[in-house]
């Protein structure tokens, strides 16, 4: 790979553009092809694939690619797949340190009524004035779709269930999710508030993965709950209502969703051989419908597309400008290796690039996302993946920002 070399540079909040040029077509696993070698100029043909399904999205998450989307932007209630969202924002709270996972919560009388099994849909089967922890708690949320855990969590946290709704759309806001709005922290219908689009499920799962890989591998892919004891002292165990977890390779997350006005939802996710797909379907008209279209459109995404890796993770690939920071620029790297997704014998070439809103304000922190790299291989659109600040940057004094502009004027 080249060192990348700067193609554009604008001034206060532009797009700043870094070329990465290549003379070679990324190889696959086992290419033994010169990495010289001549590209065969080819059209491109997409795989094809056909459902009936009225809301279908599919992406990879390394590079981006968007394989497959029909109704991405349409709005609709996602049941108990805004719990997706609950758990993310408590892992968020876990990340920063303003929650700890051995934190005991106690179960209000209140909310075990409003909540408990026989009112409240889905339950893990809390009980009134049990003291139960937050790591608990996320199990049961993620794992039976706990109505109570949610409850639970939220009121913990913030004192009550609007409260912490307020979080969720302050935080869903802050990672992009555009076209979505929370009225309660699990889903429950609520007259029209919850509204989200199948894209911004997806937003929120890669982000969920990205930002939370340890919270995500500890809660996600449980199999069965073992909480609580029934009536007769036994426990109550509760298997995990993932349709594919178990019966799909690489199957590992994310939440079912069901109401009358959205039907049988998923979002889910599968990793296999260093590729992870997310999926949104919506809309089926059963569990089975849910679980065939969901067992389906992974085995065709990883059948007929592959990822072919470009840069490997760790490796640094430009900088971006700093505005009010204790160093003028901050360097990029790949938080994980960086791959084009692309048809199964695909032979054609690509043109990558990064791209960033810079200068970008201080205080930056180290892992946080500040630039694109955005690949588009012959003949397929762009695919993007994050690119991530490789240091901190702390605000600085005025005598940091002399020498920033004395940066920005001559480039030393």
């Amino acid at each position: 790979m080249r060192k990348p070399a700067i193609l554009a540079k604008g001034g206060a909040a532009a797009l700043t553009t870094l070329a990465l040029t290549f003379a070679f077509p990324a190889a696959s696993a086992g290419d033994a092809r010169p990495k010289n070698a001549p590209v065969k100029n080819s059209p491109v043909s997409r795989p094809l694939y056909v459902t009936q399904a009225p809301i279908v999205l599919l992406k990879d998450l390394d590079s981006g690619a968007i394989l497959f989307s029909r109704g991405a932007d349409k709005r609709f209630a996602p049941a108990s797949m805004a719990k997706v969202m609950t758990a993310y924002v408590v892992l968020d709270l876990i990340k920063k340190g303003e929650l700890a996972r051995d934190k005991q919560f106690t179960v209000g009388e209140a909310t075990w009524k409003k909540w408990n099994g026989s009112t409240g849909g889905s339950t893990m089967f809390l009980r009134p004035n049990e003291k139960v922890s937050v790591d608990e708690l996320m199990k049961g949320l993620i794992t039976v779709s706990g109505n109570d855990a949610a409850a639970v969590l939220a009121v913990g946290i913030d004192g009550s269930e609007e409260a912490f709704v307020k979080r969720m759309n302050a935080v869903a806001a802050k990672i992009g999710m555009a076209s979505s709005r929370f009225g309660t922290p699990n889903g429950w219908p609520d007259g029209g508030v919850t509204k989200v689009s199948a894209a911004d499920l997806v937003t929120l799962a890669d982000r969920l993965i990205r930002d939370h890989p340890d919270g995500y591998n500890r809660y996600f892919s449980l199999l069965k709950l073992q909480h609580g004891r029934s009536p007769d002292g036994k426990p109550i165990i509760q298997p995990n209502r993932n349709p594919i977890l178990g019966r799909f390779e690489g199957a590992d997350g994310l939440k079912t969703g069901h109401t009358a006005e959205a039907g049988y939802c998923f979002l889910g996710s599968a990793k296999r051989k260093g590729r992870r797909l997310i999926m949104v379907v919506a809309g089926m008209s059963s569990e089975k419908a849910r679980r065939d279209e969901a067992e389906r459109l992974m085995k065709w995404g990883f059948d007929e597309w592959e990822g072919r890796e470009i840069v490997p993770a760790g490796a640094s690939l430009g900088r971006v400008d700093i505005r009010k920071g204790a160093i003028p620029a901050v360097a990029t790297r790949t938080g994980i290796a960086v791959r084009m997704t692309v048809p199964k014998g695909y032979e054609g070439g690509y043109r990558a690039v990064m791209r960033t809103q810079a200068p970008i304000t201080a205080p930056v922190t180290r892992g946080t996302p500040v630039a694109d790299l955005v690949v588009t291989p012959d003949g397929l659109p762009p695919q993007t993946t994050p690119l991530i600040a490789a240091a901190d940057v702390a605000e600085g004094g005025w005598w940091s920002r002399a020498r920033t502009g004395f940066y920005r004027l001559t480039g030393l």
